[in-house]
């Protein structure tokens, strides 16, 4: 009996021995790991992103795709594209989205242990005007901003503003107009945008629906942001000499704004325009005077950004910043 019990307890332990030892090699199961792949082929509805699913957890990957919504940390429970099982890489179409909004996206992989989630990326949609241009945006601080100048000969509302090209008209306006630099639209539209006096700026009408051209604060708040007064312009400048005249001096562009020297057109008896690629002035929103409102002054000689008051019919570049 004795043999026996004996026995039968090396065969237990030696069953035990085997399961510890199982046991012990296999890998816990875990969430999958995955990163996002970065966004491409962005419009002003859409946008292409997808991820790459390196390890399943030790279970198959039932769903995968991408989540998106319009605040950070998006999860399935948010808008979301399926696109395939299992490991390896995965494109996905995100369409439908708003013009001008921003969003947050990642990938997503989920198995039997739940749902794990990649790398966010933020991105804002360009944004298209009532005329059908379309422009890039940025996000630059607090601020979302449009980084072309306008190009609209509408307002938001579908009423065409008034192009005015007879020098002698264009100095006695006190009503909206706009015109293109040296009347050349073929040329100017698509580098350095249209003029406008700030009669137009006034209406509240010029940039797209929800945005807006910003006044004197805000646009402090977008050079304080890139370092002051004294180098703003720097940051600020599009690189290069394809479109400011030499040396554009320490232009980076740090921040995508891409100033662009779209120069002006005197609201003085000669109505003429001046100084194309050497500077760029951009109206505010804010007026200053009975005749005169705040605006931006940049140069291809300076890192400063100047900051002053223009006559409301001189024709100046504008930016649109996002309504919040």
């Amino acid at each position: 009996m004795k043999s026996k019990s004996w026995a039968s307890s090396l065969l237990i332990m030696g069953l035990m021995l085997i399961l510890i030892n199982k046991c012990s090699k296999e890998k816990p199961l875990t969430l999958p790991v995955l990163h996002t792949t970065p966004l491409t082929d962005i419009t002003s509805t859409s946008v292409i992103s997808g991820g790459s699913v390196t390890s399943d957890g030790g279970e198959i990957v039932t769903m995968r795709g991408v989540c998106w919504a319009i605040s950070p940390n998006p999860t399935v429970f948010d808008n979301i594209t399926s696109n395939g099982v299992g490991e390896g890489n995965f494109l996905s179409s995100i369409t439908g989205l708003k013009s001008g909004t921003n969003y947050y996206v990642r990938a997503y992989a989920t198995n039997n242990e739940g749902t794990a989630y990649g790398n966010e990326f933020i991105f804002i949609l360009p944004v298209t005007d009532i005329d059908g241009n379309v422009y890039n945006t940025e996000i630059i601080g607090t601020q979302v901003w449009i980084t072309e100048n306008l190009q609209t000969t509408k307002y938001a509302d579908n009423t065409i503003i008034p192009m005015i090209t007879d020098n002698g008209g264009w100095s006695n306006l006190s009503s909206p107009a706009y015109c293109w630099y040296k009347n050349d639209e073929n040329f100017n539209k698509k580098n350095y945008g249209a003029l406008y006096n700030w009669f137009a700026v006034n209406t509240k009408k010029l940039c797209p629906t929800g945005w807006y051209v910003p006044n004197d604060v805000e646009w402090t708040i977008l050079i304080n942001y890139v370092g002051g007064e004294n180098i703003a312009s720097g940051e600020l400048k599009e690189t290069g000499t394809t479109h400011w005249i030499s040396p554009n001096w320490e232009a980076s562009n740090e921040f995508g704004f891409t100033a662009l020297p779209g120069g002006y057109r005197t609201g003085l008896a000669t109505g003429s325009f001046r100084t194309l690629g050497y500077y760029g002035w951009w109206w505010t929103s804010s007026q200053y005077s009975s005749t005169s409102a705040r605006a931006c002054l940049m140069t291809f000689d300076e890192s400063d950004i100047a900051r002053g008051s223009g006559l409301k019919n001189n024709g100046y570049s504008v930016r649109c910043i996002k309504d919040n």
